[in-house]
């Protein structure tokens, strides 16, 4: 019984013992997080002492047991960034297609594609024209958005993914110019400024309409006469839309991917430059191809309405593909006289595995290969460098092929 007794008062001593460091320790450390520290009066640091500093604060920590503190003008003036569809907060800057088109694919591509075409399940920026009365429309910033500010202030606040407002105004007004080029809306040679900014004319512009529910509903809803329907609510209860597409949420693995991929290519990343691409399989594979003899293309026989039309579509290619006189190779092969040509026939031009052993085996670009592949890059020939989703509508790939044989020299 008393070495029972002696093992208790001493185990009590001990935690005695503890708790007066402990209390010692909490008062000599007080944190300063959120503002200026409140130091009790008598020293104590018990809770009882603490909720009656806390109480007797100054106004801006009363109620709040002395965390925190009010947000000072700079801290809030960083985080207002609202631009409205009426112009208010659009800051002063410019921005040319062309600048965007390089820190689109710098900073964006990596989600949204080359092209704003949307990269799997990441969000696609351009397209969906006439698709917004389908049973799965596509809503882009050219089918969709009504106003212009929405584009600028999200780019300007939330992005580039993993490092949000890193860019500069004239960067984020060179982006939006480049997902306003990507939608066809402007030429690529545009400039857009804080100053033609309202020029723009969206597509959907008058696709919305005010919302009055405040006067014409909001008076019928239970929550709002105090009077909630409990039974028969309604006469008739039915289904009039169901969701038709779930698999719209990018996967959590791939989220950390592409984050993984941003983090290492990001130029403004101090360590990204101390990354050294390795080689690839595509980069090791040696070519030794001759270009094949293209077939003369007469003049009459192309269709001069279809041609026009696939120069205009041809805009989604020009990124990477130059054709026409004095055309040369760039992150694409050039495509001068392309129908007819040998598959991976340029000289000079490392092309993936998959299209050098098709050439190797003799298979040229006819129509119908073409056509395929435009619809379908990646699953036509697996492995292919080309980052581009591929034309959905067969009257594009159509237009593409007819103007790419206008330009059969």
């Amino acid at each position: 019984m008393l070495k029972s007794l002696n093992l208790f008062a001493a185990a009590g001593l001990g935690t005695a013992a503890i708790l007066t460091v402990a209390v010692n320790f909490a008062d000599r450390n007080v944190s300063t997080f959120g503002g200026e520290p409140i130091y009790l009066a008598d020293g104590s640091s018990n809770v009882e002492s603490l909720l009656i500093a806390a109480a007797n604060a100054s106004p801006e920590h009363a109620g709040v047991f002395g965390l925190g503190r009010i947000a000072l003008p700079e801290e809030i003036a960083a985080w207002d960034l609202d631009v409205s569809p009426d112009g208010t907060g659009l800051p002063v800057g410019s921005g040319s297609v062309e600048d965007g088109e390089n820190l689109f694919s710098d900073y964006c591509a990596v989600c949204h594609g080359e092209f704003a075409e949307g990269v799997g399940n990441w969000p696609k920026l351009s397209g969906g024209d006439g698709t917004l009365a389908d049973e799965d429309p596509l809503k882009t910033v050219g089918s969709y958005w009504p106003h212009l500010s929405t584009g600028f202030d999200y780019v300007r606040r939330s992005m580039p993914f993993g490092n949000a407002q890193s860019l500069s105004d004239d960067e984020v007004y060179a982006i939006v110019a480049y997902i306003l080029y990507s939608n066809y809306l402007v030429e690529d040679d545009f400039v857009l400024s804080n100053e033609n900014f309202f020029d723009v004319e969206m597509p959907n512009a008058e696709g919305f309409i005010i919302d009055d529910r405040p006067e014409t509903e909001y008076s019928q809803w239970s929550i709002y006469t105090n009077e909630p329907c409990m039974s028969d609510c309604k006469d008739e209860v039915k289904i009039t839309m169901r969701a038709a597409v779930l698999d719209v949420t990018p996967e959590e693995t791939k989220a950390r991917k592409i984050q993984e991929m941003v983090d290492q290519t990001n130029p403004r990343n101090s360590s990204a430059s101390q990354i050294e691409a390795a080689p690839t399989a595509v980069e090791s594979v040696a070519i030794e191809t001759t270009e094949a003899t293209a077939p003369v293309v007469s003049a009459s026989s192309i269709d001069a309405d279809l041609a026009a039309a696939g120069e205009k579509v041809f805009k989604k290619c020009k990124a990477c593909h130059q054709v026409g006189e004095g055309a040369v190779n760039r992150s694409g092969p050039q495509l001068n006289g392309l129908v007819g040509r040998s598959i991976g026939g340029v000289d000079g031009f490392k092309y993936s595995g998959t299209l050098a052993g098709m050439g190797a085996e003799g298979k040229v670009w006819t129509e119908e290969e073409l056509a395929a592949f435009l619809a379908n890059p990646k699953g036509y020939a697996k492995g292919t460098k080309m980052s581009f989703a591929g034309l959905k509508k067969e009257s594009d790939v159509a237009a593409v092929i007819e103007y790419l044989k206008s330009e059969g020299q």
